[in-house]
C-alpha cells in the first residue's frame, strides 16, 4: 500500500503504519484488486495493470479518461453506476460500493465490484476518488438458480436498454418541444415501461410552464404556470434537482394535498417526476403517471434515470432551435416591408410562406418602391442559405436596392450597385434578383434578371406565359468575376395586364424540372380567380398543400389606367451620347405614350419621326439630347415630339440623290409630321413635330 508524501494513505483515512482500519488495505491483503485514482478536478483517472485487467482493455485503448470504458459498461449499467457515484459525492458520503457489469471483447457480461473512497477538501467539497475495482464473478455464484435469476435478468435489462435507445433513436428527430411530447406519448415509447400518461413542464424564469397536461380532462386549474416553491411535485423535482417516485396514492395524497383532489377520480395510482437537467441546471420536468402499479424497482428507477438524461438533451436542443427559429422569424419580418404601399395606376399583392421543414427561415423577399414620374420599382429575390445570417443579408440588400433606385439610377445599374455592394459585405453568400421598373403611365416595363427565374405575364383573358428575360450572374457572383453589365429586357403592360414575380421555392419540387414547375405555375395562374388578392391565395396554394424545405414569395403587379398618372400628358426621357441602351429606352417611350394616349393609327409614323429627330441631334451634335412627348389640345387634338440639343446651328433640308445614306430625314420629317420646325433654346435648339390624332371620344 502507498502513502503519500503527508503520511496519510491514499485513501485519506488513515495515518501510515495504521493501515488496519484502511478498507483498501483490507481488501488489498484478502484478494487481487486493480487500483484507480480518480482527481476530479481534472476529471482524469489512473488505473493500474490489474484494473486494466478487470475492465477488460489493454493499456493503449484506455486515455486515463472515465468515460472512454463506456464501451466496456452497458448504458443502463452505466447509468446505474453514475447515480450511486453522484449519490454519495452529494450527500457526504466518505466511501460507496457497487456491483455492475461490462461486457468482455468476448461479448459475455461479468459481474464487477468496485468500491471507492472520497476525499474532500475544508469546505466538503469532494476533490479525488481513489479505490479498488475487481472481478465479482465467483462471489454472486454460479448455481442454477442463480444463473437462471441473471439470464432473466438480462433479459430485462436487454428489453430496457432496447428501450431506452429506441427512444433516444426516435428523439434525435425531434425539432421541437412538441415533437419531443408527441415521440414520449407514441405506443412503442415510455407506455411500454406501463405508463398510461405523462406531464411535461418548462423551467422558464423562475417559474414552470405546462406543456403537457397528461390525460384528458386532468388539467389542474391554475396550473399553466406554477412557482419554483409551490407545493407541487414539478416544483420540489426542481428545487432538489432530484427525481420523485410517489409509489401509492395514499402517497400521493399525502404529499401533495393541493394536486390530489383534482387528479382522484384518474386512477392514478403511482408517478415518477424526472428533472429533465442539461448543462448543469433544470430546463424541465417530465412526469410519468401510471394506473394499477404501485412501487419502482431499482431497475426500473435506472432506465426512468437514463431516459431523464436523453430527454433532457433532446429538450434542450429542440428548445434552442424554436428560439432560434422565433429569433430568426423576428428578423426576417422586420426585414420585410410591414405595408405595401398604395401605388396609383397598379394593384399590387404579396405573399411571403415559410418553409414547412428545416429551420423556418431564409432569404426571399419582395419589396414595391414608388419612383418619380408614375414609375414603381418591383424586386424579388433570394439570398442563398436558410439562417439569421440569410436574413441579415437579404435586408441589407431590400435597403440598398431601394436606395439605389430611388435614386434615379437605371435598373442595369441598380442591379450591379447592389451586386457590389453584396461582394464587399464580406460574406460568402451570394442572392438572386429580379427588378422590374413599370412606367404606369405608358405601361412600359424594364426588367433586370441577376441569375433568378423570368417572370410571367398574365394576359387580360387570365391566359398566362412565361416572359424571357435576358439575365446576368446572382448579385454578388458578378462583381467577384467582373461581369456587372446586366441587360435590360423591355415588355409593355397593358391594362388589366399582371406581371408575376417568384422566387423558386414556389415552383421547386424535389426531383422535378424547375421549367415544368414554370408551366405548372403558369396554368394555375390562367383558372385561378381574377381578383388579384385570390389569385395570390390560390398560387401559395401550392406550398401550403405540398410543404417544403425552401421559403416562398410571391409578388404580382396589375396595371390599371383608371388611377394611372397622367402628368399633365407629359413626358421625357434624357438620351445620352453613346448610350445605346437609352435610346431604346427612349423608344419604347414613346412606343408606349402614343398608344396609352389614344394615337395608336399613327403610332409607326410618330415613332419613325422621333427617332430620325432624336437620331441627328446624336450624331451631329456633342452632347445629348431631351425628348419630349405631350399632349397639346385646342382646335386639334395634338401629340407634340420636342428634342432639345445644346448645338445652335440649325438642320438644314439636302437633297441626298440617288446614291446619298444621309440628307433623307428631315425630308422624312417634312412628310410624315403635320407640322415641324426648330426653336432656338439658349445656347441649343429645339426641333419639334406636331401629329393631329383624334380625341377618344371620336374614335369610339
Amino acid at each position: 500500500m502507498e502513502h503519500d508524501p503527508a503520511g496519510q494513505c491514499r485513501c485519506g483515512q488513515q495515518p501510515a503504519g495504521e493501515p488496519a482500519g484502511c478498507f483498501l488495505a483490507l481488501y488489498g491483503a484478502a484478494l487481487r484488486t486493480g487500483r484507480f485514482d480518480w482527481d476530479l478536478d481534472t476529471g482524469l483517472m489512473t488505473m493500474d495493470a490489474t484494473a486494466h485487467e478487470v475492465f477488460d482493455v489493454r493499456p493503449e485503448q484506455y486515455d486515463n479518461r472515465p468515460e472512454t470504458l463506456a464501451f466496456r459498461v452497458p448504458t443502463v449499467e452505466g447509468h446505474r453506476l453514475d447515480q450511486i457515484v453522484s449519490h454519495a459525492l452529494k450527500d457526504g458520503s466518505e466511501t460507496y460500493g457497487a456491483y455492475f457489469r461490462i461486457r468482455c471483447h468476448t461479448g459475455a457480461l461479468r459481474w464487477t465490484h468496485t468500491q471507492g473512497c472520497i476525499q474532500r477538501d475544508e469546505t466538503g467539497r469532494p476533490r479525488r476518488i481513489v479505490g479498488l475495482v475487481r472481478d465479482a464473478t465467483r462471489e454472486l455464484g454460479d448455481s442454477p438458480a442463480a444463473l437462471r435469476e441473471r439470464a432473466d435478468e438480462e433479459a430485462e435489462r436487454r428489453r430496457t436498454t432496447s428501450l431506452v435507445q429506441g427512444t433516444t433513436a426516435a428523439l434525435a428527430h425531434a425539432r421541437t418541444v412538441r415533437d419531443v411530447i408527441d415521440v414520449l406519448r407514441d405506443t412503442h415509447g415510455l407506455a411500454h415501461l406501463g405508463a398510461s400518461n405523462l406531464v411535461m413542464g418548462l423551467v422558464e424564469a423562475g417559474r414552470i410552464r405546462l406543456v403537457a397536461e397528461g390525460p384528458a380532462g386532468s388539467f389542474v386549474p391554475g396550473t399553466d404556470f406554477t412557482g419554483v416553491d409551490e407545493d407541487y411535485p414539478m416544483s420540489e423535482v426542481v428545487r432538489t434537482l432530484a427525481p420523485r417516485y410517489i409509489e401509492t396514492a395514499d402517497d400521493f395524497a399525502e404529499s401533495y394535498p393541493l394536486l390530489w383532489p383534482h387528479i382522484d377520480e384518474l386512477g392514478i395510482s403511482a408517478a415518477a417526476y424526472l428533472p429533465l437537467i442539461a448543462q448543469a441546471r433544470p430546463i424541465g420536468v417530465l412526469g410519468l403517471l401510471y394506473q394499477d402499479k404501485t412501487g419502482f424497482t431499482e431497475e426500473e428507477r435506472n432506465v426512468l434515470v437514463a431516459l431523464g438524461s436523453s430527454i433532457a438533451q433532446s429538450l434542450q436542443r429542440a428548445m434552442f432551435y424554436e428560439q432560434e427559429k422565433d429569433l430568426a422569424q423576428g428578423l426576417q419580418q422586420a426585414m420585410l416591408p410591414r405595408t405595401i404601399p398604395g401605388v396609383p395606376g397598379a394593384e399590387i399583392a404579396v405573399r411571403y410562406r415559410s418553409a414547412a421543414l428545416g429551420r423556418d427561415i431564409g432569404g426571399d423577399w419582395y419589396d414595391v418602391i414608388p419612383l418619380p414620374g408614375g414609375h414603381v420599382g418591383a424586386v424579388i429575390g433570394d439570398v442563398q442559405g436558410h439562417d439569421t445570417h440569410a436574413a441579415a443579408v437579404m435586408g441589407q440588400l431590400r435597403i440598398v436596392l431601394r436606395a439605389y433606385a430611388a435614386e434615379g439610377h437605371t435598373p442595369a445599374t441598380v442591379m450591379a450597385r447592389a451586386s457590389t455592394f453584396l461582394h464587399e459585405l464580406d460574406t460568402d453568400r451570394f442572392a438572386t434578383c429580379l427588378y422590374a421598373d413599370a412606367d404606369l403611365t405608358t405601361g412600359v416595363v424594364q426588367l433586370v434578371r441577376a441569375g433568378h427565374l423570368d417572370p410571367l405575364l398574365q394576359r387580360t383573358d387570365g391566359s398566362c406565359h412565361r416572359v424571357s428575360v435576358d439575365g446576368g450572374l446572382p448579385l454578388g457572383l458578378s462583381a467577384e468575376f467582373g461581369r456587372l453589365d446586366y441587360p435590360v429586357t423591355t415588355l409593355e403592360l397593358d391594362q388589366g395586364q399582371t406581371l408575376l414575380l417568384c422566387t423558386d421555392g414556389l415552383v421547386e419540387e424535389p426531383g422535378a424540372d424547375l421549367d415544368d414547375g414554370m408551366r405548372a405555375l403558369a396554368e394555375l395562374a390562367a383558372v385561378a380567380p381574377r381578383d388579384l388578392q385570390r389569385l395570390a391565395d390560390r398560387l401559395c396554394g401550392i406550398v401550403d398543400g405540398r410543404g417544403g424545405d425552401d421559403d416562398a414569395a410571391l409578388l404580382l403587379l396589375r396595371r390599371r389606367t383608371a388611377d394611372a398618372p397622367r402628368a399633365g400628358g407629359r413626358l421625357q426621357q434624357h438620351v445620352a451620347p453613346s448610350d445605346p441602351e437609352a435610346l431604346a429606352e427612349a423608344r419604347h417611350m414613346i412606343r408606349a405614350a402614343v398608344r396609352a394616349w389614344g394615337a395608336g393609327e399613327r403610332a409607326d409614323e410618330i415613332e419613325l419621326v422621333a427617332d430620325e429627330v432624336i437620331t441627328n441631334a446624336l450624331m451631329h451634335t456633342d452632347g445629348s439630347a431631351i425628348v419630349t412627348l405631350r399632349v397639346l389640345t385646342g382646335t386639334d387634338r395634338r401629340l407634340r415630339v420636342d428634342v432639345e440639343d445644346s448645338s445652335s446651328a440649325l438642320p438644314r433640308r439636302r437633297d441626298a440623290g440617288e446614291s446619298g445614306v444621309s440628307g433623307r430625314g428631315l425630308l422624312l420629317v417634312d412628310r410624315l409630321a403635320d407640322v415641324w420646325g426648330v426653336e432656338a433654346r439658349g445656347g441649343g435648339k429645339c426641333v419639334w413635330c406636331e401629329f393631329i390624332v383624334p380625341a377618344r371620344e371620336e374614335r369610339e
